[in-house]
């Protein structure tokens, strides 16, 4: 059994469920969670996931802000969930359905800055990748379908993480080297937004082969900020999909090496 002091220990940004006027049980209610699978690839490891909350903004009380968090803990994962608003980038929701959750993009946003300013590393996961892009300046297709209708089909609402297609790695980047040895480049595909322009600093670490939509990105400075389209979380190896466990254990190994720097 590991010592509780060698875990490493990973923040997990929360997804929300605002009040529904339609629901009684949920008319004044707001909760915040976050989803088994992903608690469970990050534990995977070794490593002891925990859900940060956004703050009540009572700082009377003395509550936690998001430095603290990005302090204690040693990275950051951004999982998926709502649309992001497409405000957060500067334009008009095309459809209401669209509109995103602009509380949400707000608090990841907040969370990024702290825990990049924290010097500890950061991975997006879905609309992970979307708010990252976001969050340093970038753009989004609101509906990939509207939007490149030629485009492949990348949500699929009936067969949901069934939905695969083929990744097509850039060569010569981060991710080449991680996935040198996988057997299967075949991955789940559950989004109806992605990349449009992206953010300056970054650089495209692979894409669909079929309609050349971005599906991975990484940051080009010191700062370790990383990110994929797909949900490396639902892997299952009897569907031959992608091995993603290089990915994770470079995080993983990023946020380690960030623990022992704040530990000198």
């Amino acid at each position: 059994m590991k010592d509780q002091k060698e875990r490493l220990k990973i923040g997990i940004s929360a997804c929300f469920l605002h009040p529904d006027p339609t629901r009684a049980v949920f008319a004044k209610k707001t909760l915040q969670y976050i989803e088994q699978s992903m608690a469970h690839w990050v534990m995977s490891t070794g490593a002891l996931p925990v859900m940060i909350p956004s703050p009540a903004g009572d700082s009377a009380q003395g509550e936690p802000h998001f430095e603290d968090y990005a302090n204690w803990l040693d990275g950051l994962v951004l999982h998926g969930g709502a649309d992001v608003w497409p405000g957060s980038y500067g334009e008009t929701p095309i459809e209401e359905r669209w509109s995103g959750d602009r509380l949400r993009d707000e608090y990841e946003q907040a969370l990024v800055r702290a825990f990049v300013a924290a010097g500890k590393p950061v991975l997006g996961v879905c609309r992970g990748l979307q708010l990252i892009n976001v969050a340093f300046g970038g753009t989004l297709y609101q509906d990939i379908g509207t939007q490149r209708p030629e485009s492949l089909v990348h949500r699929d609402a009936d067969r949901y993480d069934h939905n695969f297609h083929q990744l097509e790695i850039v060569p010569e980047t981060r991710l080449q080297d991680l996935l040198a040895g996988a057997q299967s480049c075949k991955i789940n595909s559950i989004h109806h937004q992605g990349i449009k322009d992206l953010a300056e600093g970054f650089v495209v670490e692979a894409r669909c082969p079929d309609d050349g939509m971005i599906e991975a990105i990484r940051h080009t400075g010191p700062s370790y900020i990383a990110a994929v389209q797909w949900h490396p979380e639902f892997h299952r190896p009897e569907l031959d999909t992608l091995d993603d466990t290089p990915v994770l254990n470079d995080f993983l190994d990023a946020a380690r090496a960030a623990k022992l720097e704040t530990e000198k």
